[in-house]
């Protein structure tokens, strides 16, 4: 009886989308419960298994979305958990995994291999373990600079012990795309504004994770443009454009408004406008009040968190490069070419087609959780409950200030949606399809066209 239960067991197989999927929603779970703890909160009370669980997600899924003020209502061990969920967040749980099994001396099975390829958008299997080594030294380095930096500003302000921590913690959650802060009373960096050390130090955290591991191992080791590959060629691209379009708009639309950048110095508003041009790219960190900002600023802000940052990184969104892919094939159509060309080389019809499905199934899901939300959030406008949902799906952590208000059911709307945008919306696809391309290339139906346009 055992050797058949263990056959059954064994013909159970998963694939590598749906051990991710399943690997983070432990994670999520096993946050829950530690936060839900009356250790973790200063009121000795729990919290309650919902917004434990909403809180974990946003940490894990790298959001920053809060219903509690994470400064002020947790206490120490609330928030090493917190910032514990956000590093496996940032970096996967299965990089996570393979850094223990490093450490123990565990050997990588294949299949363990074929997942840290899925999670990581890997190309092909070759090199994946040396791959997450770089990725393990490159993101400790990096938080390690952010944190010395930051503890130059935070040490003389909070103390020596206390402003060590807040520095850490800063910089893990920047670096991670997080959005998560400790200054306390949901003000995030607002204090802050005008100083420029914390605004670009944290400005850089957010786009070295949000470039995606492969693109900065790439700039460390080649360190010339032109001999970069097109995917990191495409990311630097399409980022740099993000970043200055991003600028210059946020400036032209905030430069005078009372409530924002209006009473800032030019040193002020022009750190300001670079800061909210970075953090919709999924970080959340904000040194403006976003339920301030124009209504003009406030949709600018929910274009760029459904692109969100690059992929194989630590962002959310659609990503820069399935923008950029689309954007570059309209190109290639309007001059009547067959093919998508960037930089000289020709992309092929899969690339395309996964983009395609990208922004639709991303599209579909923002607009059916958007619906659903003005139905069982009846307090607020439609603009508010947009920007939630993109913010969630984008794992970016900007809000309008309606997060801790949401009912019971639009917590659990909201943790699902960052949870989708976090793994990515195929991913999720994928792991809940029955059959992945198992008939591919097997026979292919006649060919006739249709009318579109």
């Amino acid at each position: 009886m055992i050797k058949i239960d263990r056959m059954r067991l064994n013909d159970v197989k998963l694939n590598p989308a749906q051990i991710l999927v399943l690997g983070f929603a432990a994670v999520i779970f096993i946050g829950a419960i530690l936060l839900n703890l009356p250790i973790a909160t200063k009121t000795g009370e729990s919290i309650g298994f919902i917004n434990a669980l909403f809180t974990s997600t946003s940490a894990v899924c790298v959001t920053g979305l809060v219903v509690v003020d994470t400064g002020t209502y947790w206490t120490v061990f609330g928030q090493v958990i917190i910032l514990l969920l956000i590093q496996i967040g940032g970096l996967g749980f299965m990089t996570m995994a393979t850094f223990m099994a490093l450490i123990f001396g565990r050997r990588i099975s294949l299949r363990e291999r074929l997942v840290m390829q899925e999670a990581l958008n890997q190309f092909n299997i070759e090199g994946i373990v040396r791959l997450t080594q770089y990725i393990l030294i490159t993101t400790f380095t990096i938080e390690g600079i952010g944190a010395i930096l930051l503890s130059i500003k935070f040490i003389p302000i909070y103390g020596l012990w206390k402003g060590i921590g807040y520095s850490i913690f800063h910089a893990i959650s920047a670096f991670c795309n997080a959005g998560f802060d400790l200054i306390g009373d949901f003000r995030s960096l607002v204090p802050f504004a005008n100083d420029a050390l914390i605004n670009l130090t944290v400005c850089f955290l957010i786009v070295a994770g949000g470039l995606g591991y492969t693109v900065v191992l790439e700039i460390l080791q080649k360190r010339n443009f032109k001999k970069f590959s097109l995917h990191s060629k495409v990311v630097l691209v399409a980022t740099a454009s993000l970043l200055f379009i991003g600028f210059i708009v946020i400036l032209a639309l905030e430069y005078s408004n009372p409530n924002t950048m209006g009473t800032l110095p030019l040193k002020g508003k022009l750190l300001s406008a670079f800061f909210h041009s970075v953090t919709p790219r999924t970080a959340g960190f904000n040194t403006l009040p976003t339920d301030q900002l124009t209504m003009a600023a406030i949709f600018f802000t929910i274009v760029l968190m459904f692109i969100g940052g690059s992929p194989a990184g630590t962002a959310g969104g659609v990503k820069t490069t399935t923008a950029g892919v689309l954007i570059w094939t309209i190109i290639s159509e309007i001059r009547g070419k067959e093919d998508t060309e960037i930089f000289h080389r020709r992309l092929p019809r899969e690339i395309m087609s996964r983009s395609l499905a990208i922004i639709g199934i991303a599209m579909a899901l923002v607009m059916i959780v958007t619906m659903i939300l003005t139905i069982t959030e009846k307090g607020h406008g439609f603009l508010e409950i947009f920007f939630e949902t993109t913010s969630a799906f984008g794992t970016v952590g900007l809000s309008l200030g309606i997060t801790s208000q949401l009912t019971l059911l639009g917590k659990i709307i909201i943790s699902l949606t960052m949870f989708a945008g976090r793994l990515g919306p195929l991913t999720v696809a994928l792991a809940l399809a029955s059959q992945q391309r198992k008939n591919k290339g097997v026979y292919k139906y006649p060919e006739e066209k249709v009318i579109v346009g």
